[in-house]
């Protein structure tokens, strides 16, 4: 079964559409979580990851990180497998 992608993100970040656009040619829903103006929901993103850039990717509990990180999974040919552990 498919994992719930969530990815924390902000509207005005190049890598953020990036990430967009790859799980859409895939043809992935995701749950976006937008930090701009929301302080608290940064905190939370940074509590759960360890850090403070946008994107931050996770697959069900699983932190993918990035979109650098996920750019290399695609590439490995590993991402498909991880979504759909």
């Amino acid at each position: 079964m498919p994992k719930d992608i969530v990815m924390y993100e902000s509207r005005i970040c190049g890598f953020c559409m990036a990430a967009k656009r790859l799980l859409k040619n895939k043809g992935w829903e995701y749950e976006a979580r937008i930090v701009d103006g929301n302080s608290e929901l940064r905190a939370d993103m940074q509590k759960l990851t360890g850090r403070t850039s946008v994107p931050q990717i996770f697959f069900g509990d699983t932190h993918v990180g990035g979109y650098d990180d996920l750019s290399a999974l695609e590439e490995e040919g590993e991402l498909d497998d991880l979504y759909n552990a």
